[in-house]
């Protein structure tokens, strides 16, 4: 029994350095990588790196790079897309908002009225002269 608790121990000892490694370490490939790695290796890309030497560099498929790089490309696209808000925008916004919060108040208070007056109508008075 002692032997399986050694073995089992020293699997999950190897499973803790391999995963624990970085490119730095010397296994470019192991482990999650982060955003700012990725945009590093994209941006190697970009200027003018060879795919297949950047792969064999960082220990990652070919394919997965140019995935990486398709991303970050339709993120910046993305990004260049959308257009500023300008102060009139914000302005309408903001009475649109206004507006959309009276108008909500009125609704609640027509109810409560017609509530009000399903209970007790208002009887007409006279004055006592």
């Amino acid at each position: 029994m002692s032997n399986t608790k050694n073995s089992d121990s020293g699997a999950a000892e190897g499973a803790r350095r391999a995963t624990e490694q970085t490119p730095e370490s010397g296994r470019a490939g192991a482990g999650r990588w982060s955003s700012g790695r990725k945009t590093g290796v994209v941006l190697e890309l970009l200027r003018g790196a060879d795919v297949e030497a950047t792969s064999r560099k960082y220990r990652v498929t070919a394919a997965t790079l140019t995935e990486w790089r398709e991303r970050f490309l339709a993120g910046g696209e993305a990004s260049m897309k959308s257009r500023e808000a300008s102060p009139e925008d914000e302005e309408k916004r903001r009475l649109k908002s206004v507006v959309a919060t009276v108008s909500v108040e009125n609704e609640l208070l027509r109810e409560k009225i017609a509530r009000l007056e399903e209970a007790r109508p208002l009887a007409p008075w006279r004055s006592r002269a």
